[in-house]
């Protein structure tokens, strides 16, 4: 089974993440989110398939999250627009397959994809 990781390698739930995938024998490619940053559309690609709002899908506890002043936002696109340019913002990993996507919170959770 093949599957994509949005990866940062900081951080330690990521790591398990993709630890997980490579000892169930998936081929993963990882993506380093906060490197290639995600497009409008791929975020709200990952909303869609995971049905959930855009504030739910990004580290309300971050710092930056409180510089922003996120918390009084209400509107979805212009939270959309906050994690575009700043993805530091987005939860992490999200792995996507063709059978789903999850966030990988705890790492564990991944594993229901395969």
């Amino acid at each position: 089974m093949k599957a994509t990781i949005w990866h940062n390698p900081k951080c330690s739930k990521s790591r398990e993440a993709l630890e997980l995938l490579h000892d169930k024998g998936v081929d993963v490619e990882v993506v380093k989110y906060l490197e290639s940053k995600p497009s409008k559309e791929e975020i709200e690609e990952i909303l869609s398939k995971l049905h959930i709002s855009a504030r739910e899908l990004m580290r309300t506890k971050e710092d930056l999250y409180k510089e922003l002043e996120l918390k009084s936002v209400m509107d979805e696109q212009m939270l959309v627009a906050a994690m575009v340019e700043n993805p530091k913002l987005i939860e992490r990993p999200i792995v996507i397959t063709q059978k789903g996507v999850v966030i990988g919170r705890p790492p564990e959770k991944v594993l229901e994809l395969f």
